[in-house]
């Protein structure tokens, strides 16, 4: 299994969903050159990370690719007890993740797909920061009491933490978040979650670090 991924990018969330279930893997370190590669574009139409590889499936997708490790290995549980309804409500914060709050980062990442006027880039994302504080206040209350944004350890919870490291870079007034901060001490305390983050800068590793 190789998980094509690239440092800071959203992919970091499956790295450490592999580190997790402990899957063997290979994690193969992009750029924002080998991404438009022919040999790449090949495999990989849209250019982008993460890009999963795993036998003769080639999955992209961030969402697709989570839960495709959870349900490889459903002893992690990282879907919920296996029930419909915990697995729908894993997927109902996976989607608000993935379609809501990673959204709200592009015109702060990416102005120029949206302006012609370059100048109005930095009211632009001062807007969009405003709206990232909005969801991350949403999801800073549905942790309060509870450690994982469902209450047991998920593939939404690596996502959220991707999203609240982009935060934290691009400056969106995290304050008062006290329960997302929380959150963030404990992900950084994870064994998994360093271990993802050392593969992520291409440091030697264990495949399949518990």
């Amino acid at each position: 299994m190789k998980l094509y991924h690239m440092p800071g990018a959203c992919s970091l969330a499956d790295l450490i969903v592999l580190q997790w279930i402990g899957a063997d893997h290979e994690p193969v370190r992009m750029s924002l050159e080998s991404i438009k590669s022919p040999d790449y574009l090949a495999i990989n139409a849209g250019g982008t990370v993460p890009l999963l590889a795993h036998g003769d499936l080639s999955l992209t997708e961030n969402v697709a690719i989570l839960g495709y490790l959870a349900d490889l290995y459903p002893e992690a549980r990282l879907l919920g007890d296996g029930s419909p309804r915990a697995r729908a409500e894993v997927m109902r914060w996976l989607g608000f993740l993935n379609s809501d709050v990673h959204k709200a980062f592009k015109p702060i990442f990416t102005p120029q797909r949206f302006l012609k006027d370059a100048a109005m880039a930095p009211v632009l994302a001062d807007n969009a920061r405003g709206h990232v504080r909005e969801y991350l206040a949403r999801l800073d209350g549905q942790l309060d009491g509870r450690d994982w944004l469902t209450g047991e350890r998920s593939i939404a919870d690596p996502y959220l933490f991707v999203l609240s490291r982009w935060s934290a870079a691009k400056k969106v007034d995290m304050h008062g978040l006290d329960n997302l901060a929380r959150f963030v001490r404990m992900m950084d305390g994870d064994a998994g979650v360093q271990a993802a983050l050392d593969a992520e800068r291409g440091m030697p590793q264990s495949a399949g670090t518990p």
